[in-house]
């Protein structure tokens, strides 16, 4: 009987301690918790927000990621914008990417709150802004989506791709803004 209680326990660590080197592979391979700090990806995330990272998901143009702020010792959230190779022009409110425009209608809730004839993005060039006509290789160029208030690759340029730390998969919390995102 205290043999079978020995083993019954040696079981139970086995499964604990499995469990745990799991969560613990995931935690630090596979996904990681983080938090929306600040207004600037406003109002699709939000100061607060919980969020989880996918490591392993490729990134992809309108990604939004989590990186290791290139001007500060914190992590910021913004949208993948302009990917290695790619030339990036602001003009009259219109994103132009490699001379094609493009809608971003994730921006819809920011452009109601506009006056008449403001903008929601200065017109600017990735030539202006960073001093390269193109998004250099292992590079990418973010920018937030409250673009009157979002310190993004506008103020610190390019960030490199080694910086990311992965793409913003699930929102948890608040519980009554659950979302998945693709």
């Amino acid at each position: 009987m205290k043999e079978k209680k020995k083993s019954e326990l040696f079981s139970w660590i086995k499964s604990i301690l499995l469990a745990v080197v799991i969560v613990l592979v995931c935690r630090y391979f596979v996904f990681t918790p983080s938090v929306v700090v600040g207004e600037s990806m406003m109002p699709n995330l939000q100061d607060g927000n919980r969020i989880i990272v996918s490591k392993l998901s490729d990134i992809k143009r309108f990604d939004e990621i989590v990186f290791h702020a290139p001007d500060a010792d914190e992590h910021y959230v913004k949208r993948v914008i302009g990917l290695p190779g790619d030339s990036i022009e602001m003009k009259d409110d219109v994103l132009y990417i490699n001379g094609k425009a493009y809608k971003e209608p994730y921006l819809k809730e920011n452009r109601k709150d506009l006056l008449p004839m403001q903008q929601l993005t200065e017109d600017f060039t990735l030539k202006e802004k960073t001093g390269k006509s193109k998004v250099p290789k292992g590079y990418l160029f973010v920018l937030g989506d409250n673009r009157l208030v979002s310190k993004d690759s506008r103020y610190f340029g390019v960030i490199p791709m080694d910086s990311v730390i992965g793409k913003v998969k699930i929102r948890f919390w608040p519980l009554n803004e659950f979302d998945y995102f693709k």
